[in-house]
């Protein structure tokens, strides 16, 4: 997995702290511990969690694409949505 860099870019400045933990810890140990679980499945998790609490910005936008390139298909991601949506609201 490529360094994340994207936290300390945008919030380096501002929040060093909460950079570093966003790029070292949830990008670059959480998401690569592809043994426990697929990135696939984490991007669906993603999606879900972020979609349930009403989070659809920019980086629900990110976390589209990035489940996309994770193999989830634009059908898959429907369906995802409608099935959310009766539980999640």
């Amino acid at each position: 997995m490529a360094k994340q860099t994207a936290g300390r870019n945008q919030l380096g400045a501002f929040a060093p702290k909460f950079a570093e933990l966003n790029d070292d810890v949830l990008f670059g140990e959480v998401w690569s511990r592809t043994e426990a679980l697929s990135l696939r499945d984490r991007s669906l998790v993603t999606v879900v969690s972020l979609l349930s609490q009403g989070l659809v910005d920019s980086s629900f936008r990110f976390h589209l694409q990035s489940a996309k390139a994770n193999g989830i298909t634009k059908g898959e991601i429907a369906e995802i949505i409608t099935h959310a949506a009766f539980y999640a609201g």
